[in-house]
């Protein structure tokens, strides 16, 4: 099958951005260039972070979430084949398998859909004790802050997937940074968003080196950030 490379652009801040330093993705089948990805450093890194913080600035209800990512979900499935030769082209994988992989990723978001508009506080009793009796408690739920993801190689829409839906299904804007390897599917993921209606800063995507784009001080270097997803199986 004839593969076309790509030319992707990084996402910061609801804007594809050109740094003019690009990293080439290579099939792991062929050795072929299937596209290519513009590369992020420090500085990328720290405007995709100030854009998240700034876009939670204006929380989404939970409705407006919920559309959005079932609009992810129709997405996926519009463009199935699309995007499974997507991943095929860049992880190497068979047609079968990666369409098995874009199916899950639209039932990721489908569920992700489902949670948003449940994620809500509880009422508790307080008559345990005396001083309860006839009293109610309840707890809220609340987005927790910015969250920093990163994502491995093996699985690279799917696992994208698992970090992006549940971060915004719970009202938490994201910087994410996909393997090197296998950028291209979390590019386009981002894209579908972007399209779904997703306002600009609560998807970042910036791709490189962690060395080079300081993944490992994020929490030193921006305290603001308040919750990380990392995967120990990603490569560097």
């Amino acid at each position: 099958m004839a593969v076309t490379a790509q030319e992707r652009k990084l996402l910061i801040g609801g804007e594809w951005v050109d740094t003019g330093d690009w990293i080439d993705v290579a099939s792991p089948y062929s050795g072929e260039r299937v596209g290519r990805v513009a590369k992020a450093g420090a500085e990328e890194t720290r405007r995709a972070i100030d854009a998240a913080e700034n876009a939670m600035a204006e929380p989404l209800p939970a409705h407006r979430r919920a559309e959005i990512l079932v609009r992810v979900a129709g997405f996926l499935g519009r463009r199935h084949d699309e995007v499974a030769k997507n991943i095929s082209d860049e992880a190497g994988k068979p047609m079968k398998a990666a369409r098995v992989e874009a199916r899950r990723a639209m039932s990721t978001y489908t569920f992700a859909a489902v949670e948003a508009r449940k994620l809500a506080g509880e009422m508790v009793p307080m008559d345990a004790s005396q001083a309860g009796e006839g009293k109610l408690a309840f707890t809220l739920r609340r987005p927790i802050g910015v969250v920093g993801a990163i994502s491995p190689f093996n699985f690279p829409l799917n696992l994208v997937a698992h970090k992006l839906a549940p971060a915004l299904a719970a009202g938490c804007a994201v910087v994410l940074k996909p393997a090197s390897q296998t950028p291209l599917s979390a590019l386009l993921l981002a894209e579908l968003e972007t399209e779904a209606g997703l306002p600009p800063g609560w998807v970042n995507v910036v791709v490189g080196p962690a060395s080079e784009i300081a993944v490992g001080s994020w929490p030193s270097a921006h305290p603001r950030r308040k919750s990380t997803s990392s995967s120990a199986t990603q490569r560097r």
